[in-house]
């Protein structure tokens, strides 16, 4: 698999087609999605007021590139920085990772810093604003019972989301963040459906070649 900076500077080849370079983009976000893959790239697509018509406006595959990748660059630095910081834990004899007040308890998946499953709801401000946001958060041990969104700062103030399938999501109301999530005992196969139109049209849009009018 090619990497990030791979795929970001054939975004940024203004000698490919713009269709390709838009593939290219959606490859970078297989490597970074602070929101899930599906909610980035629905985010990315109204920040960066990414055309239906990729042609009137190939310049936008770069504005969400570039957005998308300096909030990567924050995130790689606060790994790099946990990564030291672990090592001189286990010189020191202790190699049980230990339980802070970071964001990293409340991850899911890797570069997934603020999972939104609803992949139109998320976070309306830059990227690199959330991002640094989430990863300078802290939330002490004892709070844990406490729905806090370390986007928004809301506390307990979520509503259930079902994704019609395995999970019961509990959704932040501000800016539509999960902040926990249950298995559901039953599928709900029409929400289930829905969810995957919704999709479907969302990935359609810019994922089609525009039809010849003549």
């Amino acid at each position: 698999m090619s990497s990030f900076n791979t795929h970001r500077r054939r975004v940024h080849d203004e000698g490919l087609p713009a269709r390709v370079r838009h593939t290219n983009l959606r490859a970078c976000l297989v490597h970074f999605a602070p929101y899930g893959f599906r909610a980035t790239y629905h985010y990315l697509c109204v920040s960066a007021a990414i055309p239906k018509d990729l042609e009137k406006d190939p310049s936008s595959l770069m504005r969400s590139v570039e957005e998308l990748h300096h909030a990567r660059q924050l995130w790689l630095a606060d790994e790099r920085t946990y990564a030291c910081s672990h090592r001189a834990d286990k010189a020191r004899g202790f190699r049980q990772v230990k339980a802070d007040e970071s964001w990293r308890d409340w991850r899911r998946g890797w570069g997934n810093i603020a999972h939104c499953p609803e992949p139109t709801i998320h976070p309306d401000e830059p990227l690199p604003v959330v991002v640094e946001r989430v990863l300078r958060s802290s939330v002490p041990p004892d709070e844990a019972p406490v729905l806090t969104c370390r986007v928004c700062g809301s506390r307990d103030n979520t509503s259930a989301w079902h994704d019609g399938v395995h999970r019961i999501h509990q959704l932040c109301r501000e800016c539509g963040v999960s902040l926990a999530v249950q298995r559901a005992d039953a599928t709900d196969s029409l929400l289930a459906a829905d969810y995957t139109r919704q999709w479907k049209e969302i990935w359609r849009l810019r994922n089609e070649s525009p039809r010849n009018p003549n």
